[in-house]
C-alpha cells in the first residue's frame, strides 16, 4: 500500500521542484533545443522532464547531482521525441541564432563551433553538449547517459578529432 503525502509534505516537494526549475530551467532548454533542433519541440521535452522528473522523485536516490539526474530525463525525452514518426518532418536546420537566449552573448567564432558541434553525429553531439555546455564532468555524463566512463571519454576524443578536423587553427588549441 502506497503512504499518502500529508499537506506539510506535498508542499515540501512543490518548493523543491519550484528550486529545481528555476534553477535549471535554461540549461536544460539550451540542451533540449540544440540536440532536438526545435524551440517547441525543446520547450516540450523540458516540461516533459519536469513532469516526469516529479512524478518519480521517489526513485532519486541522490547517487548523481539533481542536475545529472535531470539531464538524463531529458537526454530520454529527447531519444524518444527523436524517434516519434513526427520528428521526421520538422526542418532541424538551426542556427546560434535560434536558440534561446543565452547568459553571455556568443562571438563570431563561438557560433560557428556551435555550428560544428551541432553537425556531429548524435551520440558524439550529446557527450560534447553535456561536458562543454553543461558543465558536467565524464563521470556525470557516464551517470547520465547509462555508459561507462572510458566510453564517455572516447566519445569525447573522437567528437574533438572531427571538430579540429574543420575549425581554424586558433580554435584548434581551445579543445
Amino acid at each position: 500500500m502506497e503512504f499518502v503525502q500529508g499537506p506539510d509534505r506535498l508542499a515540501e516537494k512543490n518548493e523543491l521542484f519550484e528550486r529545481l526549475v528555476s534553477q535549471h530551467q535554461t540549461a536544460l532548454l539550451r540542451f533540449c533545443y540544440m540536440y532536438l533542433k526545435d524551440q517547441e519541440l525543446a520547450r516540450d521535452a523540458v516540461q516533459d522532464t519536469f513532469f516526469k522528473a516529479y512524478r518519480n522523485w521517489q526513485s532519486f536516490r541522490g547517487d548523481s547531482s539533481e542536475k545529472t539526474w535531470l539531464m538524463a530525463i531529458a537526454l530520454n525525452t529527447c531519444h524518444d521525441m527523436r524517434k516519434s514518426a513526427w520528428s521526421r518532418f520538422v526542418d532541424r536546420r538551426v542556427t546560434p541564432d535560434d536558440l534561446p537566449p543565452a547568459s553571455v552573448p556568443f562571438t563570431m567564432e563561438e557560433e560557428g563551433l556551435i555550428t560544428q558541434v551541432m553537425r556531429l553525429p548524435p551520440k558524439l553531439k550529446e557527450v560534447t553538449l553535456l561536458y562543454y555546455y553543461q558543465a558536467m564532468n565524464v563521470n556525470e555524463i557516464a551517470q547520465a547517459l547509462g555508459i561507462s566512463h572510458s566510453s564517455v571519454s572516447e566519445r569525447l576524443n573522437r567528437a574533438r578529432r572531427k571538430l579540429r578536423d574543420v575549425l581554424t587553427p586558433e580554435r584548434r588549441d581551445d579543445l
